[in-house]
């Protein structure tokens, strides 16, 4: 048996207000929750379910919260232009804040902030969108 790595198992947010960030994942995501988590005390402090397909956990965690708020922990990937096109719109018809599709190192991306701040991150897989900005300034630079 060697060490390895074989994906990952969920992701979790940290969130200050569990049922303002709940309807808001379920809303703008489409989090689908299967579980919910009572601390010791019996209030629900964290929920998991799913964004198609994709283990998404929220917990309550007011310090780890404000601290990424600005960051983006993860980046969620999306198909293509045509899939990161039907997110804009989707976010316009929400009235979710985002700013215009950017175009990444390989790839387009959607960009947007979750209820504490925490910035979310989509990003195409397509290799056929004709974008590829490796090495050139101000984008990813290839390791020798």
């Amino acid at each position: 048996m060697t060490a390895k790595i074989e994906g990952f198992h969920h992701v979790k947010f940290p969130v200050r207000d569990l049922a303002r960030s709940r309807e808001w994942y379920e809303r703008v995501l489409g989090l689908e929750v299967t579980h919910e988590f009572p601390d010791d005390d019996g209030v629900v402090r964290g929920v998991a379910g799913s964004v198609d397909g994709v283990p998404v956990a929220l917990r309550v965690q007011e310090a780890a919260a404000a601290g990424l708020a600005g960051f983006d922990p993860v980046c969620f990937s999306i198909a293509d232009r045509a899939a990161a096109d039907a997110w804009i719109a989707r976010l316009d018809a929400l009235g979710v804040e985002h700013p215009p599709l950017f175009e990444a190192t390989t790839g387009w991306m959607v960009r947007f902030n979750d209820p504490d701040g925490t910035e979310i991150r989509l990003y195409s897989l397509s290799k056929d969108d004709g974008v590829d900005h490796t090495g050139e300034q101000g984008y990813a630079q290839r390791v020798r």
